[in-house]
């Protein structure tokens, strides 16, 4: 004899994609997508979000069709569409990528400092010229 499974709806979680609808306050929605995923791997941009995050945190635990408060900006609630398993199938570290911006970024200022000091000096051997890198 065959037993009837009830399937729960899956509930929003670390590792899962996740399509909600923003609604705002006056009743318009919006549709958005993401993973969720551990803060080191999370980028917005490529469609991953912090678990740490508010919106992450007002989800996580929630079942499909649920209608969570949220209130940011005009968005007042934010309905779970549908949970499913993660597709990502590699999180690079996100960090190791922000820092190496960040020191791209750095390195970057200090060259432009150190153009705008020897534009701006004038010493008793005369003008330092950018334009002559030769001796």
């Amino acid at each position: 004899m065959e037993t009837a499974q009830t399937t729960q709806p899956e509930q929003a979680r670390l590792g899962a994609y996740v399509e909600v609808e923003l609604i705002d306050e006056r009743g318009n929605r919006e549709p958005m997508n993401f993973d969720l995923v551990r803060e080191e791997h999370a980028d917005f941009d490529r469609g991953r979000l912090g678990v740490q995050t508010p919106l992450a945190k007002a989800l996580i635990g929630k079942r499909v069709g649920a209608l969570v408060p949220y209130r940011m900006g005009d968005i007042r609630q934010v309905r779970i569409v549908s949970v499913r398993p993660s597709q990502a199938t590699t999180l690079e570290n996100t960090e190791e990528q922000r820092q190496a911006q960040l020191q791209k970024a750095l390195d970057a200022v200090e060259r432009t400092n150190a153009e705008v000091f020897a534009a701006s000096y004038t010493g008793k051997w005369g003008d330092y010229d950018l334009r002559n890198d030769e001796p």
